[in-house]
Order: structure tokens, then C-alpha cells, then sequence
């Protein structure tokens, strides 16, 4: 009983990540690669991601706070993020990729400074929702996720 109410839980909580548009239909993709050979690889490639993007902004925010900015390397950089954040069905952040480098494009460089505080704060939202999904997919064990979120009309 209890472990039919927290898959409910777990079922709910990731569709409210579609629901707010945090995830799109790449995340649901990269479900679909998950087996029982291995049943833990979103979770892994997610960790990998976070790793990864986390140096990645410490480095951005390290060469936007200097006097001599770098946009070329800062562009490179947004770049690849990202491309790492399309991969994993990250929506909201790719997105706010997308506007910091439009608004250093622009040269409008205190926008784009709030633009990546905004990218930050939610590069650090998709950790705290998806941090607490992985803890409670792994007390339940292996589950079938990769069903289509709700709304989604594309696969």
C-alpha cells in the first residue's frame, strides 16, 4: 500500500515537471533509454549533468565579474551548456540560455548579468525538484517511467 501510494507520489511529481514546462519531450526520450541493464541511467546522466554544469557556471559567472569580459569565450561556454541542458529535456534552462546569450549578443551586458542570475537560480530549481524524484525513485526500485507525460504531443 504504501509503495503503490509513492509511486503515485513519483508519478505526480514528474509530470508537474512537464506540467510547469521545467522538462520537455527530450527528457522523456532520455527515460526511454533506461533498461534493466541498466536502471539507473537517467539518474547518472543527470548527475553527469549537474557536475558538469555547475563548473560551467561557476566559470561564467567567474569571467562576467571581470573588467575585461571574454565573450567569446563566455558564448562558447553558454554554448555548449546549452546543448548538454537540450540533451536532457532541460526547457526552462536551456531557455534562459538562450536569452543571456541573446542580451550579450545585444552588448547589453547588465541584462544579460541579471539574465544568468536568472539562468542560476533556475539551473539550481531543476536540481531541487529533480534531486528529491531520483531519492524517491530509488526507495521504490526500478519502475516504469518512460511512459509520455500528460499533454506531451510529441515523443
Amino acid at each position: 500500500m504504501e509503495s503503490t501510494h509513492l509511486r503515485q507520489q513519483i508519478a505526480a511529481m514528474r509530470q508537474s515537471f512537464f506540467d510547469e514546462e521545467i522538462l520537455d519531450a527530450q527528457f522523456y526520450q532520455l527515460e526511454r533509454l533506461e533498461n534493466r541493464g541498466n536502471p539507473n541511467f537517467v539518474e547518472e546522466v543527470l548527475t553527469m549533468y549537474f557536475r558538469d554544469s555547475i563548473a560551467l557556471l561557476q566559470t561564467v559567472e567567474q569571467e562576467i565579474e571581470t573588467d575585461t569580459i571574454d565573450f567569446a569565450k563566455v558564448d562558447m561556454m553558454l554554448h555548449k551548456f546549452k546543448g548538454s541542458s537540450a540533451s536532457i529535456g532541460a526547457n526552462k534552462v536551456r531557455n534562459n540560455i538562450i536569452k543571456t546569450r541573446e542580451l550579450f549578443e545585444e552588448g547589453n551586458l547588465e541584462g544579460a548579468k541579471l539574465a544568468f542570475l536568472e539562468l542560476r537560480m533556475e539551473h539550481d530549481n531543476l536540481r531541487a525538484k529533480l534531486e528529491p524524484y531520483f531519492q524517491q525513485l530509488r526507495q521504490v526500485g526500478p519502475i516504469e517511467t518512460a511512459t509520455r507525460p500528460e499533454g506531451s504531443d510529441h515523443a
